[in-house]
């Protein structure tokens, strides 16, 4: 086994709980520098928040046949690939990692549909999407109100939202946003949002929430656990819910179709 597949196995459950990997003096670095670092080895396989998430929001997603998608916080275009082969019309992703951006431009589907930017500042036009996602992000984002002041502008009446995140619940027991560089136990510094704080962000600006799921760690994520040599952690890691799902719909009534003719 390569010494870089055993960073990556280390990382994914490192991202997952503070007891999964016991790093006693995690190195901590900004969103920047730890993306940076890691987007080398992001993509490589067993990360069981990934694959919690991804079990949980799949089924809800509404069709994308023939729709404008918006990846916010897209790093490596891991939902950007699967919305355009879903149909989506036009995809475009967005984050400001270029290390994460880099690996993206790999990858054909989405190779061209890529911005560097800042989510709080979309370059985007009024109305210009059908749909958007926020995977696992909302943490790097200080000011909630301002990120979602900018995609109530640029999606569409009836536009659907989905956000997930670090569960707080989970974010309280010591659950942190991190990976192995090498020997070398990283978290990445992050902004924990309160269920309350994200729903009272985003309502004013016009979105009501239509689901809102605590999604626990369950059988399908066990081998990612026993791969990684922490079986004896599964039973206790499920306990707890790992990852936070919003499904949020832009509010006709809401709408102001200001700047509506602007570039997307």
């Amino acid at each position: 086994m390569s010494e870089r597949f055993r960073a990556a196995r280390s990382a994914t459950l490192d991202r997952s709980e503070r007891s999964l990997s016991s790093p006693s003096n995690p190195f901590s670095v900004s969103a920047d520098e730890g993306y940076e670092r890691w987007a080398p080895t992001y993509d490589l396989p067993l990360n069981p928040l990934l694959s919690l998430e991804e079990r949980y929001v799949t089924p809800l997603l509404p069709s994308m046949m023939g729709k404008a998608v918006l990846d916010v916080a897209c790093g490596t275009g891991r939902w950007l690939e699967k919305l355009v082969a879903l149909g989506a019309k036009l995809g475009v992703g967005i984050d400001l990692s270029a290390a994460m951006l880099r690996i993206a431009a790999t990858k054909i589907p989405i190779a061209g549909r890529l911005v560097r930017a800042n989510c709080v500042q979309l370059p985007f036009g009024a109305a210009r999407f059908d749909f958007a996602i926020c995977s696992l992000a909302l943490s790097h984002v200080r000011d909630l109100r301002a990120i979602s002041r900018e995609l109530a502008m640029t999606l569409k009446p009836g536009a659907d939202l989905f956000i997930s995140d670090l569960h707080p619940e989970a974010d309280a027991q010591g659950w942190r946003t991190g990976f192995r560089d090498g020997t070398t136990a990283v978290r990445i510094k992050t902004t924990p949002h309160s269920v309350a704080e994200i729903l009272e962000s985003f309502r004013p600006a016009g979105f009501d929430c239509c689901d809102l799921l605590a999604a626990r760690l369950g059988e399908p994520e066990e081998p990612i656990f026993v791969h990684a040599l922490k079986e004896h952690l599964f039973q206790s890691a499920r306990e707890v819910p790992a990852v936070l799902i919003c499904r949020f719909r832009r509010n006709r009534l809401h709408w102001n179709a200001e700047h509506v003719d602007g570039p997307i």
